[in-house]
């Protein structure tokens, strides 16, 4: 599983998280008491930021052909990578997308993605 967004722990559990202000938005994939149903398979429920012990931003990087990326998705055994080596020639000869100016993405066989890991920021 990829992660990309943040993450809280609150009450020694960590959550898909979405700061807002002075509160923190915590996600989960089932019911749970003070948790309400946004859509299915997602509850909701907002407290203080104060009470969040930690908040951090999560994603996935890996290496693909030795450069860097991020992970943004994956689907039926491929990732959605974006580079982040920061060298267009680079991105050019591996014949990643221009998504925006200095962003490049592409699709790569997940066989072929190195060096899967978290990094938090």
């Amino acid at each position: 599983m990829t992660r990309d967004g943040y993450v809280a722990r609150w009450r020694g559990r960590e959550y898909q998280a979405s700061p807002a202000g002075d509160e923190v938005r915590l996600y989960q994939p089932g019911p749970e008491e003070g948790f309400t149903e946004v859509r299915p398979g997602r509850y909701v429920r907002v407290v203080p930021a104060a009470e969040v012990d930690d908040l951090a931003y999560v994603r996935t990087t890996c290496t693909w052909q030795g450069q860097p990326f991020i992970v943004l998705a994956e689907h039926e055994g491929w990732l959605r990578l974006e580079y982040t080596g920061g060298r267009w020639p680079v991105a050019e000869a591996m014949g990643l997308e221009a998504f925006d100016f200095g962003v490049y993405q592409g699709w790569a066989p997940a066989t072929e993605v190195a060096d899967l890991g978290e990094q938090r920021v």
